[in-house]
């Protein structure tokens, strides 16, 4: 419909185009100047417009140009030169500028040119010379000039090619018979001419000469209203695609009786537009009475001033119009709303097919008008801002009214009551295409309790505010349905399921968050879902709609997953359904490493996405864990393991029924020795008496002595494990071939699980390769590797020092750390080890820090502190300055044997107090059991401080630690530091025997 009216403002404009933008090219005629222009297609079109330009920037085009845009410049003339390098130009648009003056030749070299635009511009003559040498010229638009005449010279007969013509201007002051003769054998597609506001004359037949489909006036006849009776007969007889008055009453309202329409009835035209203008009642009842008889289909009138007429008189059923016969009536942008009450028995409604209108602000529509619009099949009053109440009127009956309405349109109103909206046009009976979007329909409380006519096939509801509750109020027999817009944020399933003819379904831009798995829609062929809020889609989600072809999803914030991924290979590849906005429009939105990342690039592995494959995968790598496992457990001997857990758990069950009577008091032993029975004779020769027959002896644990007949062996070694202070292991051979000890290597494992096994004493009686145990001594490979241990030494002299070092990891044999027990070693019954020896003559205190104590000390205490630190060197190897030093210190500081009687427990008491300082100074920082660099030079300058006070290198620690330090590790351990200690007895037996000497 609009068709029409878009031609005719295209004549009467000149044809002008809006503006559009390009890139910019410089032209290869001006690389570094700046190009006052864009161009575009291969540098064939140049956009000038709107540049304020002032000449024709020719010396920037390139010569391929075939179009060329310079409209809104400030261009006064067109030279010779400008165009004359094109000679491809076909499209020249110089509209809006100020050219008064054309160059005769200024066209010479544009022979192809088709479409010349020099609209609105300030010609004081038609430039004839200059067009009537293009014979390709096809349109021209020539109109708004200044000339005064808008006679045609002869050489426009040679344009037979042209198809629009559009000229005049605002100085035009009438039409002449002679003015359009040189067209009179050219038929055109479209005809306009404008002439002044203040028609002065217009000669009859003046237009009868013109072949066209379309015409257009733009011609003021408030002066001169009889040449309007002239027009219409130039017009008679013939037959247009569409005429268009413009402006036809541009100030004053007709005031005159005479009927300057009678004309219309000879007219043979598709449609009459009316576009702009003042009508009043009279007016418009003039033409809508030649109307009635007039073979013309459609008519508009659009952007009209009405006015009723106080001058009118009703003479009832005479004064109403009653056969106007019409395929259409538009009234589109009315000022006054009362050009629907001109008539107000709106009998001129009746015959209308296609009634529409638009902007018009009506407010009430009468129950009679309903009733005698009978005819009308397609009503529109859209953009009308009507409320419910202005169309629907409760006391209204509409049972006969719109028998005919097949399409009824009430877009961008302010409607907001469905329910009203369904009781108006329930009785409607050939309804079938309600438009009612961009109103505000759609809250709950307005959509409860709707009944439609059963013939309404389409609903076009977009941009409401719908709630999924006033779903339920819409016709059920709907086949296309536009919910866009609708700010939804879920669907009503149960609607969907009763609408069982429903065919297309639009739901695009709203918020919906999911999908429904069960939505069910038997019909459905065509569904929008783009520009919503749900991430994840998938084949279940369309699973009820079985006929479902074609889907619009795009631009929802996807989940990249694998049951995404599956539904878009799917549809690709079994085609069952066609993704119309694939793949533009679909993009990952989660997770966030695949933020804004087409689906289509969104490729998963199969392993990610096949379930029977991560099944298969996931059986497969589980047998061969367990496979493993089980080679582990062989190989490691974990059944054996297990099986000693289990007896600890079976011990220590029955242990706590024994004590059910209370808590076990201190250890009953002080060590437990662990040996092998190959080894027995060794622990019973030697072992036990060296720690059980002395002054202070130790109270020790031995399977072959003190397990208590009669119980679980398992028992007993649990048990006594548990009541003893330390665990000393008799490492051998033997040993590791032993079931037994392996099961009380593994108990005290489990003792001092959680510690650093300082209860574990490692005595290695013969050489064992670690690397050599069995797989389950793991524990015992990583403590002989670890954890200083005491090796038998073979040769005699060393011996002696292999029990001191023994009995200081022992400690001493305190009364209060052991329980009173019974025992029978060597035909004797004893009670807990016996009393501490103090140090003669009270030396203790100067010896029990260390090998020197600060400040001085007594001769007879370095005396006997040489001594003592001399038989530890003894123990390490026996040479001759042991006997000197013994000899010289017998006769020097000694008056008889019993001196010599004591020398042993002072021995012990001095190999005590040396591991005393080297503990305690090897637990500042670091490892407890070894010294480091700072803990070596805090223990020298504390214990030797005259020592290094007097030494002028300052480096003796660092060469101290690097003689020392045998196995480079950067820390002394205890074997390390008792070369120092030998080091300083030598010194000291010097010192002493020179002053024994003296």
């Amino acid at each position: 419909m609009l068709w029409t009216f878009v031609t005719l403002s295209v004549v009467f404009n000149g044809g002008r185009t809006s503006p559009t933008q390009s890139p910019t090219l410089l032209s290869t005629h001006a690389m570094t100047v700046e190009v006052p222009c864009t161009f575009s297609n291969a540098e064939r079109k140049a956009n000038c417009l709107g540049r304020q330009l002032e000449s024709v920037p020719w010396r920037f085009f390139p010569s391929t140009l075939e179009e060329i845009d310079l409209s809104y410049n400030k261009l006064q003339a067109i030279r010779s030169e400008d165009f004359q390098q094109f000679p491809r130009l076909r499209v020249l648009k110089l509209s809006y500028n100020n050219i008064s003056h054309i160059d005769s030749d200024a066209f010479r070299k544009n022979n192809l040119l088709e479409h010349l635009n020099i609209f609105n511009n300030s010609l004081n003559e038609i430039p004839a010379s200059v067009l009537t040498s293009l014979l390709n010229l096809k349109y021209l638009y020539m109109s708004n000039n200044l000339y005064k005449r808008a006679t045609l010279s002869q050489g426009f007969s040679e344009l037979s090619k042209l198809q629009v013509l559009s000229m005049g201007g605002p100085l035009v002051e009438g039409l002449k018979v002679e003015d359009f003769h040189p067209l009179k054998n050219i038929k055109l597609q479209g005809f306009a001419i404008k002439c002044s506001s203040n028609l002065s004359y217009y000669e009859p037949g003046s237009l009868r000469i013109i072949q066209t489909y379309q015409m257009g006036f733009d011609m003021a006849v408030d002066q001169r209203p009889s040449a309007l009776l002239y027009m219409l007969q130039d017009l008679a007889n013939k037959t247009f695609s569409a005429i268009q008055f413009r402006n036809l009453f541009e100030f004053m309202y007709y005031k005159g009786d005479k009927d300057i329409f009678q004309g219309l009835g000879d007219i043979t035209a598709s449609q009459l537009i009316f576009h702009r203008g003042k009508f009043n009642e009279n007016l418009l009842r003039m033409a809508l009475t030649n109307l009635q008889v007039a073979p013309i289909k459609r008519v508009r009138f659009q952007y009209i001033d009405f006015a009723r007429s106080p001058t009118f008189t009703d003479k009832g059923a005479e004064s109403s119009i009653t056969n106007l016969k019409l395929e259409n009536l538009d009234l589109w942008y009315i000022s006054n709303p009362d050009i629907l009450r001109f008539d107000w028995r709106f009998t001129w409604f009746n015959k209308i097919k296609q009634l529409s209108i638009r902007n018009v602000y009506f407010n009430s529509v009468p129950c009679d008008a309903w009733v005698e619009m009978a005819g009308v099949e397609m009503l529109d009053v859209a953009d009308n801002r009507l409320q419910d109440e202005y169309i629907f009127n409760q006391r209204c009956d509409y049972r006969s009214s719109m028998p005919n309405l097949q399409t009824f349109n009430l877009s961008n109103n302010e409607l907001d009551n469905l329910r009203d909206i369904s009781a108006l046009t329930r009785r409607f009976s050939r309804l079938e295409v309600l438009d009612i979007s961009h109103n505000k329909l759609g809250a709950a409380d307005t959509s409860r309790g709707c009944i439609w006519n059963g013939n309404i096939t389409r609903i076009i509801a977009d941009h409401n505010q719908f709630t999924a509750e006033a779903l339920a109020c819409l016709p059920t027999s709907v086949q296309f349905l536009d919910l866009s817009s609708c700010n939804l944020d879920q669907l009503n399933i149960a609607y969907f399921e009763k609408a069982l003819n429903l065919k297309d379904l639009l739901l695009s831009d709203n918020k919906i968050k999911f999908i429904p798995s069960k939505w069910e829609s038997p019909s459905l062929l065509r569904l929008s879902l783009d520009g919503n809020s749900f991430g994840v889609i998938s084949k279940k989600s369309f699973q009820l709609m079985p006929k479902l072809s074609h889907l619009r999803a795009g631009n929802n914030p996807y989940h990249c997953t694998c049951e995404l991924h599956a539904f878009i290979e799917d549809t690709k590849t079994k085609g069952w359904i066609n993704l119309t906005d694939w793949p533009e429009n679909y993009k990952c939105y989660h997770p966030e490493p695949f933020l804004n990342t087409g689906i289509s690039k969104y490729l998963p592995s199969k392993v990610a996405c096949d379930v029977r494959l991560v099944i298969l995968i996931s059986v497969a790598t589980t047998t061969v864990v367990i496979l493993i496992l089980m080679l582990l457990c062989y190989i490691f001997d974990l059944p054996w393991y297990t099986k000693a857990t289990y007896q600890i758990i079976r011990a220590k069950y029955r242990a706590h029924k024994e004590r059910a009577a209370g808590e076990a008091g201190p250890f009953a032993y002080h060590a437990f020795i662990s040996y092998s029975h190959w080894d027995a004779d060794w622990v019973r020769d030697q072992l036990l008496p060296c720690l059980e027959n002395n002054r202070n002896p130790y109270r020790l644990c031995i399977h072959e002595r003190d397990f208590m007949p009669g119980r679980w062996i398992i028992d007993n070694i649990i048990e006594n494990i548990e009541n003893s202070h330390k665990v000393i292991f008799v490492l051998s051979h033997h040993f590791v071939n032993s079931e037994w000890c392996n099961y009380e290597l593994y108990f005290a494992q489990q003792r001092a699980m959680g510690k650093t096994f300082s209860d574990v004493i490692l005595v290695v009686k013969e050489p064992i390769d670690p690397g050599s145990l069995p797989s389950k001594y793991c524990k015992l490979k990583k403590m002989l590797s670890t954890k200083t241990y005491l090796e038998w030494p073979q040769q005699a002299n060393q011996q002696a020092f292999f029990w001191a070092q023994l009995r200081s990891v022992l400690g001493k044999p305190t009364r209060n750390s052991v329980r009173s027990r019974k025992s029978s070693v060597g035909g004797r019954s004893l009670e807990n080890g016996g009393p501490e020896v103090p140090f003669p003559n009270g030396e203790a205190e100067n010896i029990h820090d260390g090998v020197f104590n600060k400040g001085q000390i007594p001769l007879l205490a370095q005396v006997r502190r040489a001594q003592l630190m001399r038989c530890q060197l003894d123990a390490l190897e026996l040479d001759f300055f042991v006997v000197r030093m013994l000899c010289c210190c017998a006769k020097a500081c000694s008056s008889g044997t019993e001196h010599v009687d004591k020398m042993s427990s002072q021995l012990e008491k001095a190999i005590e107090g040396l591991i005393t300082v080297f503990h305690s100074y090897s637990s500042k920082e670091g490892d407890k059991h070894k010294l480091s660099k700072a803990e070596l030079k805090t223990l020298l300058q504390e214990e030797l401080t005259d020592f290094i006070a007097g030494c002028s290198d300052a480096s003796a620690v660092d060469k101290i630690m690097t003689d020392l330090d045998e196995n480079g590790d950067q820390q002394l351990d205890f074997q390390e530091f008792v070369v120092l200690v030998a080091a300083l007895t030598v010194a000291c037996n010097e010192f002493f025997e020179g002053s024994c000497q003296k």
